[in-house]
């Protein structure tokens, strides 16, 4: 019987590759058998991110910005002129923003944050999906997080934009609807990353460490979850395994928002 979970021959599109969950993802992509176009704004890093793919692995880097609509386009039409055709996007890259409660937030990190995780994911449905609606098929993975599920203190901003995340992954669904075009989005936890890092530490009070106990204590599970764990869910969601699956939001949380 066929593995279904295999991606061979696949293209996937992966922005925010040089972070942490976009590299673990990336990597196992082409693990099962899918060829990479890896985005990110951050030349060094991304370049780090794709040496650190398997020697098999037939990969395009692209150093580009996701909330600018020309660099967005150009990493679309590098990834035609490459291989052809956009089978898979994991539209990924994210910022955590100001750790602040929201009367002392500035206007223009508010914009930034929304400019990254809103507009960005708005801007590669825009591009790529024309894409794949000429084939009548793909998979959209776009990133979320438990964040645009629950309230959280002093990361309103970072949570406001991932609920939006979850209303486009869900409407654009809707519009790619008998096309044989699926669009999902998975929402991590606490998941050990710089991010998580970055928002621990913007809540501590003074310079007071956080007790690791205290953090996952609020997870079912009892521990952070890893990158691989959310790379394997966007797997099965890039893979005909989820042929029937769109307009989800799968997290994966160790139960964090079961309550």
């Amino acid at each position: 019987m066929t593995d279904r979970i295999r991606l061979d021959g696949k293209i996937a599109l992966v922005t925010g590759a040089a972070g942490v969950i976009g590299t673990a993802t990336m990597r196992l992509l082409a693990e099962r058998g899918a060829r990479i176009v890896a985005v990110d704004r951050q030349e060094g890093p991304l370049k780090d991110a794709v040496a650190s793919l398997p020697a098999s692995a037939d990969a395009l880097a692209i150093a580009a910005d996701v909330t600018q609509e020309d660099e967005v386009a150009d990493y679309v039409r590098a990834a035609l002129a490459k291989f052809g055709t956009i089978d898979v996007f994991y539209n990924n890259a994210g910022i955590e923003g100001e750790i602040k409660p929201i009367t002392d937030y500035p206007l223009e990190s508010f914009r930034r944050v929304l400019d990254v995780n809103v507009i960005g994911v708005f801007l590669g449905m825009k591009h790529v999906l024309p894409v794949m609606l000429k084939t009548n098929s793909g998979s959209v993975i776009n990133t979320a997080s438990i964040a645009g599920l629950i309230g959280s203190p002093a990361i309103a901003v970072y949570s406001a934009s991932k609920h939006a995340v979850i209303g486009l992954t869900k409407s654009v669904a809707q519009e790619c609807s008998g096309t044989g075009v699926r669009v999902n989005c998975v929402c991590p936890g606490l998941i050990d990353s710089r991010m998580l890092s970055a928002i621990i530490d913007g809540r501590k009070p003074g310079n007071a460490p956080t007790p690791m106990e205290r953090i996952v204590d609020r997870v079912p599970a009892r521990r952070l979850g890893q990158a691989t764990e959310v790379a394997s869910i966007v797997a099965f969601l890039a893979s005909d395994e989820a042929s029937y699956v769109s307009g989800s939001a799968y997290t994966v949380d160790g139960g964090r928002t079961s309550a």
